[in-house]
């Protein structure tokens, strides 16, 4: 064995034996807390857009932008956390990122008009952005592959805590508040974190000593790559945002960014490439990819995202638009998913070292696309609590598939790429939420168009069903008193009415069709998924532990 090889094996042997002086599970609670606030922070704000735009002076449209604007940032510093932390250490980056968080969360609540938030937005975005890599990367260290399971289940439950009671407590703020203050709560919880971080979160050797590698070399920062990133994933976000709502290749507008989205994300990946070859850091390290194991968990993650935004938008949309339920009414419907999810974590947490993760990810998606499946019972007559059992149900998936995907996707990987893995994964995710919403939004619009087509083929005058029906409904309403009330309705009138009437049951008749055409889709996509878990490596260490390096 030569020197070199000698040496790095030290260094690994050195790294493997490295366990922080604070208690494990206590930095554990130290990164939840942020991950807390900067996952409440992307859903607290969608019920208050209304009175951000009447405080403001903006219409709803502009107020859009609050919200796209701090994805597309996020969006950006994701894959981008890892590279950050190799020039200033990854608990100083993480600490940034806190007061950054913090400081433009403070500054959202003092903006006194719409573009000034939007840009403190940006930077709120930049800040959160970088923190979920970080915190993954933080428990992946702190934490032995057999126990690192726990640590990514209470991580995963603040992940989907955090979205259940946002919308919920907004809306509660800003009823009996203002708006403001959900960013002004932000403030106290930052500098809570800030100071625990300061006391328990270190750098692990192999951190310490690519930051000192870094800095004799020089800073050598990939600034096209970064420019190149910022401007693929800042027109993707953009295009998944606005694309429905402009009528995606109808709109000059939406085909131009969907030509430059294209034209950035091609360019980066073969320059990014180049920069792997010569030898210097890349800002995306893509060569991740080639680990098999990796390059599915990013596939795996990507369909969890799809998944899970696209039925968390479609459910109170569906049940608000078409059985008239209110907001809270619809977010309460959604609650016992949550609380599911929350119950399961600490158990797959806890199988998750003793059992092979592949078979608790297949498991996972069958249960997912199975409750998906069940989900194609909906009807227009459908019970809240048969909504609710159904989340349940498809909730009890879901727990199977964050932990066990996050576990696993470390496989093989050296702890020195842990940020990288963490990056990518948590990108995935959101793109994939991205994306998911964006599609159910474009299928219920096409859709529902498509649907109504067909059925009002049958609603002609020489229908006889049709005609009969009119006629029904016509005298019920003549009959009734008519729409002012009178004890008879004019005959055009009562026929005018009972016409309306019939339009309303096709196009609900019609929306119902599409979520099904959805729910379907998001099924067989699940479905799709199991057969891939099984080309994961499958590695086994003393006693049963699964190894991930």
């Amino acid at each position: 064995m030569s020197e070199n090889a000698k040496a790095l094996a030290a260094l690994e042997r050195a790294d493997a034996a490295w366990k922080p002086r604070h208690n494990q599970w206590a930095v554990a609670l130290t990164v939840t807390l942020a991950t807390f606030m900067e996952v409440l922070d992307t859903s607290i704000a969608n019920v208050a857009l209304p009175h951000i735009a009447g405080g403001l002076g903006a219409s709803q449209e502009e107020a859009t932008w609050v919200l796209t604007s701090y994805l597309v940032a996020n969006a950006i510093i994701l894959p981008a956390s890892a590279y950050m932390t190799t020039f200033i250490g990854r608990k100083k980056f993480y600490m940034i990122c806190v007061v950054l968080f913090g400081l433009s969360s403070m500054l959202c609540g003092l903006a006194p008009s719409l573009p000034l938030l939007i840009l403190f937005r940006v930077l709120q975005g930049a800040g959160g952005g970088g923190l979920a890599p970080s915190e993954q990367a933080i428990l992946a260290d702190t934490f032995s592959p057999k126990d690192r399971g726990k640590a990514f289940a209470l991580y995963g439950m603040a992940v989907v805590a955090a979205p259940a009671i946002g919308p919920t407590l907004g809306g509660w703020i800003t009823d009996n508040y203002d708006w403001r203050w959900i960013f002004f709560i932000n403030v106290p919880v930052a500098i809570v974190s800030l100071f625990l971080t300061s006391r328990l979160v270190e750098d692990p050797p192999h951190v310490k000593r690519e930051v000192a590698l870094m800095h004799k070399r020089g800073l050598d920062l990939d600034y096209i790559g970064f420019a190149l990133l910022g401007l693929g994933f800042g027109t993707l976000e953009f295009i998944l945002d606005k694309g429905q709502e402009d009528d995606w290749f109808g709109s000059r507008l939406i085909t131009g960014f969907v030509i430059v989205c294209v034209v950035a994300m091609t360019t980066l990946i073969f320059y990014e490439l180049r920069q792997i070859k010569l030898r210097r850091k890349p800002i995306l390290n893509l060569t991740l990819f080639k680990n098999r194991t990796f390059a599915i968990s990013f596939g795996l993650m990507f369909i969890l995202g799809f998944a899970l935004f696209g039925t968390t938008v479609l459910i109170p949309q569906f049940t608000q638009t078409l059985l008239g339920y209110t907001a809270e009414l619809a977010g309460m419907a959604l609650s016992p998913g949550g609380f599911t999810v929350m119950v399961m974590m600490p158990v797959v947490g806890f199988l998750v070292g003793r059992v092979d993760p592949r078979y608790l990810i297949a498991y996972g998606f069958i249960m997912t696309s199975a409750a998906l499946g069940l989900m194609l019972t909906l009807n227009l007559g459908v019970s809240y609590s048969y909504i609710a059992w159904l989340r349940v149900f498809q909730a009890s998936g879901l727990a199977f598939l964050f932990v066990p995907i996050n576990t696993i996707a470390y496989t093989d990987i050296p702890r020195s790429q842990n940020n990288d893995v963490s990056g990518l994964t948590n990108l995935a995710r959101n793109v994939g939420g991205s994306v998911g919403t964006s599609f159910v939004a474009t299928m219920l619009a096409r859709r529902s168009q498509t649907h109504e087509n067909v059925l009002a083929q049958h609603l002609t005058p020489g229908d006889p069903a049709y005609t009969e029906r009119v006629n029904a409904l016509a005298k019920m309403f003549s009959g009734s008193g008519g729409a002012g009330g009178s004890a008879t309705a004019p005959s055009g009138q009562a026929q005018a009415m009972a016409r309306e009437s019939i339009y309303q049951q096709l196009h609900a008749q019609a929306a119902m069709l599409s979520y099904l055409d959805i729910i379907s889709v998001l099924a067989l996509f699940c479905a799709m998924m199991i057969p891939f878990v099984f080309f994961m490596k499958k590695r086994k260490g003393p006693a049963g532990e699964v190894a991930m390096h």
